[in-house]
């Protein structure tokens, strides 16, 4: 791994800052907007499995982050780059032991934990490494989902899992209440939980887990490890 972290205070050159015409909020997936809402101005922000660099791009120039981050593919590497982001490849499962701890006010993993080896292992260095972790993943527990199986008896396919068995980088598919489960026996405070509706609506999808199990397609966590 090549650009680790080193924990230090001095923020991106502002050439490297990327200068194209700042985003809309509408111009990004709603969950990706949800999880900038969560990121407060001028943070220092990881990002893990930054695709071609989309939020990384928003964070930067509508919320002045110092932004960084870490993608698999050589081409989303490639596009984040020609952007003018600070990126570097390494993979999620391998290369964060390689960050300093609390070397970032926020670590992102967006729509990435259930292609993980180790989601356990990558969910405890989120935690290590940033202040808060903020994690969104598709909610294998939707009705949708439960209901293809019940009536098709195949994988089901949605717009958030899209892929089919045999050729889906998927390994590690969990619920709602799979993931509440993984953060109490690690430990990790959730702070914050928000689920979407396939029509990417939030509302009454928040007071119950339950119903978020349920109705949710998508789910964003803001989490923490408390301090000892």
């Amino acid at each position: 791994m090549t650009d680790a972290a080193d924990g230090n205070d001095d923020p991106m050159p502002v050439a490297a800052r990327p200068r194209a015409e700042t985003r809309r909020p509408s111009d990004i997936r709603v969950d990706l907007r949800l999880i900038a809402d969560m990121i407060r101005p001028q943070s220092r922000v990881l990002d893990v499995g930054c695709g071609d660099g989309q939020l990384l791009k928003y964070l930067v120039q509508a919320r002045d982050v110092v932004g960084r981050g870490i993608e698999l593919s050589q081409a989303g590497v490639n596009a984040s780059v020609a952007q003018g982001l600070s990126v570097v490849q390494g993979d999620a499962d391998a290369d964060l032991g390689n960050y300093p701890t609390q070397a970032f006010d926020y670590v992102v993993l967006s729509q990435t934990l259930q292609a993980t080896r180790n989601p356990r292992q990558v969910v405890s260095e989120l935690v290590r490494i940033g202040r808060k972790a903020i994690i969104s993943f598709p909610n294998f527990g939707f009705w949708r989902i439960r209901w293809s199986l019940l009536l098709r008896g195949r994988m089901p396919k949605t717009p958030a899992l899209g892929y089919e068995w045999h050729d889906t980088p998927n390994i590690h598919l969990c619920t709602v209440l799979d993931f509440v489960d993984l953060c109490e026996r690690l430990g990790i405070q959730i702070e914050r939980r928000i689920s979407l509706t396939s029509r990417g609506r939030t509302a009454f999808l928040q007071s119950s887990l339950h119903l978020a199990n349920v109705f949710g397609e998508q789910a964003v966590f803001l989490v923490s490890k408390p301090e000892r």
